[in-house]
């Protein structure tokens, strides 16, 4: 019974994939399909499925999708007010015409930013500043969704926040995360400046390929140097002493800042007060810094995704403040849902998914050995795990877009419950890692069901699956430069 279950599970999983990958089916309709037929398939109840997989699965994503609306209403007062169309001229001035320069500036302050930064309000408010940039210098739409992602995913393999879940779960050390995290990093960066490169090519973009293969090799060459340097040469009381000084230049930078925050607001209140902005055409300078007031409340205070984006919205409005705005304030805030509305929806299926695969979260009655569609597939990965280097870098490779739409090593679907897996059939926990961190960048990059990539799909204007058709290719090949990188240190 159960090994009919596990192949009508497979099955499933991949006739709705194939479907969504030849345009046969929408996601938003094939991600609940699919997350119904896996619970029921697993041995979920009728009345179950409705109320948790359907039910509670709906809401699963719920801060989620709630962030993205107020980051649409950001998004839309800013176009409405020529708050966005001044901030791209002026993005255009300071950035020059040179696309591969822009785009690989753009990629590293993404990369720094998410190192430390998280979750899709983050997500919107940096890309409500660097896409305009990208595009305004004739990066196309894809290119620029992909630069972003490949941003985005670089900068979450130097995020030791999400290093936390490897320590806790598989007992590992900084110390040992740190070299294959600082290995993935430079690997992936030299995929993303291929990506930039190639792509800018097809764009029909005017590239001197020779000058950017030697840039490419020089800031391989700098890189490989700094993270060297960094990791074996530095010893640890330097090292604890620069990281001190930065600390120290941090606490100034973050006064200097607030200061400039305060003075903004203080400005645009001055302004609203002296009717300064009643009669003129365009708007002032000050509203070019709108788009990076919640991006920094949320950098030095760690304030709530939401109230930053109301912060954002107050000081567009009132620095922008005509007769008549409040109409267009109101107009933004309507406008903003319905403009996201399509990735709602969609986040509507991935939540389905996710708790039809990893389960509700908390303790049913009716399942006392735990969620059935887990239980069901263990099994089977106990029995695919490798026992040397090569069967392991073969398996993992072919298996490696299995982390595509929630599949089995998607660390958010059930790839840390498959994890346990590994462990305790004996795989070294660093190994179990490398895996994760390979095939993750195909699920940070690619994969549609993420609510990034529904997110930048649906502000773009294009289809979210040309996003994954587009750069699978580069994430597939950095997923095997990175298992193989974890077969030589942990195999």
């Amino acid at each position: 019974m159960e090994l009919l279950q596990v192949i009508l599970l497979i099955a499933f999983f991949l006739i709705m994939a194939v479907l969504m990958f030849l345009r046969k089916l929408p996601a938003i309709i094939a991600l609940p399909i699919m997350a119904v037929l896996i619970a029921l398939t697993g041995g979920v109840s009728l009345m179950d499925t409705i109320r948790f997989v359907v039910g509670a699965g709906s809401l699963k994503l719920s801060s989620a999708y709630t962030i993205s609306i107020f980051g649409s209403m950001l998004s839309v007062l800013l176009q409405k007010t020529g708050v966005a169309e001044n901030f791209i001229k002026k993005g255009a001035e300071l950035s020059g015409d040179n696309p591969w320069i822009i785009a690989v500036v753009m990629l590293s302050l993404i990369i720094i930013l998410f190192s430390t930064l998280g979750g899709l309000g983050a997500i919107i408010m940096v890309a409500t500043i660097v896409l305009p940039i990208m595009s305004s210098v004739g990066i196309g739409p894809l290119t620029t969704a992909g630069i972003f992602l490949f941003g985005l995913s670089i900068g979450g393999l130097l995020n030791v926040g999400n290093w936390a879940v490897y320590i806790s779960v598989m007992g590992l050390t900084v110390d040992q995360i740190r070299p294959f995290a600082l290995v993935m990093f430079g690997i992936s960066f030299i995929t993303a400046l291929a990506y930039i490169t190639i792509q800018l090519y097809r764009d029909g973009n005017n590239i001197n390929i020779k000058k950017i293969l030697i840039g490419n090799v020089l800031v391989f060459a700098v890189l490989g140097i700094i993270l060297y340097t960094y990791s074996v040469v530095i010893d640890a009381a330097l090292r604890n002493t620069v990281l001190h000084l930065l600390s120290s230049t941090g606490e100034i930078v973050t006064w200097l800042i607030t200061a400039c925050i305060v003075l903004l607001f203080a400005a645009a209140i001055v302004r609203l007060i002296l009717r300064k902005n009643e009669h003129s055409q365009g708007v002032h300078w000050i509203t070019i810094f709108a788009p990076a007031i919640p991006l920094l409340l949320i950098l030095l205070y760690n304030m709530d995704f939401i109230a930053s984006f109301v912060a954002g919205l107050l000081f567009t409005y009132i620095a922008t403040y005509k007769k008549g705005r409040l109409n267009v304030f109101i107009q933004s805030v309507f406008e903003g849902g319905a403009v996201v509305m399509p990735a709602v929806a969609l986040m509507f299926g991935i939540g389905m998914l996710l708790v039809a695969i990893m389960g509700p979260g908390t303790a049913i009655d009716a399942y006392p050995n735990g969620w059935p569609v887990l239980l069901i597939l263990k099994p089977l990965m106990m029995n695919i795990v490798p026992t040397n280097p090569l069967q392991y870098v073969f398996i993992f490779t072919l298996a490696a877009p299995l982390a595509l739409y929630r599949g089995p090593l998607n660390v958010w679907g059930m790839g840390y419950g498959l994890a346990a897996v590994f462990l305790a059939s004996g795989l070294n926990p660093g190994a179990v890692m490398g895996l994760l961190l390979s095939v993750g960048q195909i699920q940070g990059v690619s994969d549609p069901t993420n609510t990034q990539n529904v997110w930048l799909a649906n502000e773009m204007r294009i289809d979210v699956q040309k996003i994954l058709w587009n750069t699978i290719p580069y994430t597939w090949i950095l997923a095997l430069l990175g298992l193989i990188v974890s077969a030589f240190m942990f195999m």
